[in-house]
């Protein structure tokens, strides 16, 4: 496996990230190592505040909102996924499927022994961290589920993700930055685009970020239908407490938040809210209101 790292040079002077950076090599599945970078702030000795982020940002999109949970005493972990941010970038596009993302994510999982989590997971952040919870529940204390889903194949794609998809494919250059832009109310500074720009100095370095939208279970027979399936069985049974907070101008995955309200047990009679406006990076539209009501939950929760 080949695996691009982008220089450090590329992440220095961002405004709003000074965070250290930690890292933690993993197994890459096929004998090798891969190394993944993760935010860690905050005492030490707290329950860690796990966030998880998505296509195609990474722990900078958490850059409000990891000061506001450790000045309220947390431990804060935010992570980049493979492909992303400061983490190490396999070059090419089979080397990512949605299995070997939950692979490398439970590895790093085990790794840094994180328990006691509250998951904040959104986009793909969902679709890998809320398989993480249903392979090692005791590990979590309660899950924020924030414009995600985790997906079957057993129900048709929205329209916008299908467009989101085509365009994914289709684009001559994958722009993160603007990608980010499009998908926010308030929308970025230019500054701020290049900070999503940041982890891909050229177009070999983003074959995780292309080949994401691919990996979505989008049928019945999809590799990864039957293992969100079986995560499915095991999140119906747990009773972990679960809050959705959902932006209203989502256009990929609005409505997403009725599905874990319905089936999570740990979700009845939860403040669940659908927050005006906030797109689909909601972090960046509403990022303090959604801190906020999760530092609520678990003071309610605890």
């Amino acid at each position: 496996m080949q695996v691009l790292r982008t220089p450090e040079e590329r992440f220095e002077g961002l405004e709003d990230y000074p965070f250290d950076p930690h890292y933690t090599e993993i197994d890459d599945t096929e004998g090798g190592r891969l190394r993944i970078h993760h935010v860690d702030e905050g005492p030490r000795g707290a329950a860690p505040v796990l966030l998880m982020h998505g296509e195609p940002t990474w722990s900078y999109l958490y850059r409000h909102m990891i000061p506001v949970f450790a000045g309220a005493g947390h431990r804060v972990v935010a992570p980049d996924l493979v492909g992303f941010g400061k983490s190490d970038k396999p070059a090419a596009r089979d080397d990512y499927t949605y299995a070997r993302h939950v692979a490398w994510m439970s590895d790093w999982l085990t790794r840094t022994d994180l328990r006691d989590i509250t998951l904040l997971c959104q986009d793909w952040g969902g679709l890998i961290g809320l398989r993480l919870w249903a392979a090692f529940p005791d590990r979590f204390a309660r899950v924020v589920v924030a414009n995600t889903a985790l997906p079957t194949g057993d129900q048709p794609m929205s329209e916008g993700f299908r467009s989101w998809r085509a365009y994914s494919q289709d684009a001559p250059e994958f722009r993160a930055g603007r990608i980010v832009h499009g998908g926010t109310v308030s929308k970025l500074t230019e500054a701020e685009v290049a900070a999503y720009d940041a982890p891909f100095p050229d177009e070999s370095y983003k074959a995780g970020a292309r080949v994401f939208p691919l990996l979505v279970p989008d049928s019945p027979d999809n590799p990864e239908s039957a293992a969100n399936r079986a995560a499915w069985e095991v999140l119906k049974t747990l009773p972990t407490p679960v809050l959705t907070l959902f932006g209203a101008e989502d256009k990929v995955l609005g409505g997403a938040d009725a599905t874990f309200q319905r089936l999570c047990p740990g979700a009845k009679g939860q403040p669940h809210a659908v927050l005006p406006d906030a797109g689909h990076f909601l972090q960046e539209d509403v990022g303090s209101e959604l801190a906020r009501r999760t530092l609520d939950f678990i003071a309610r929760t605890e």
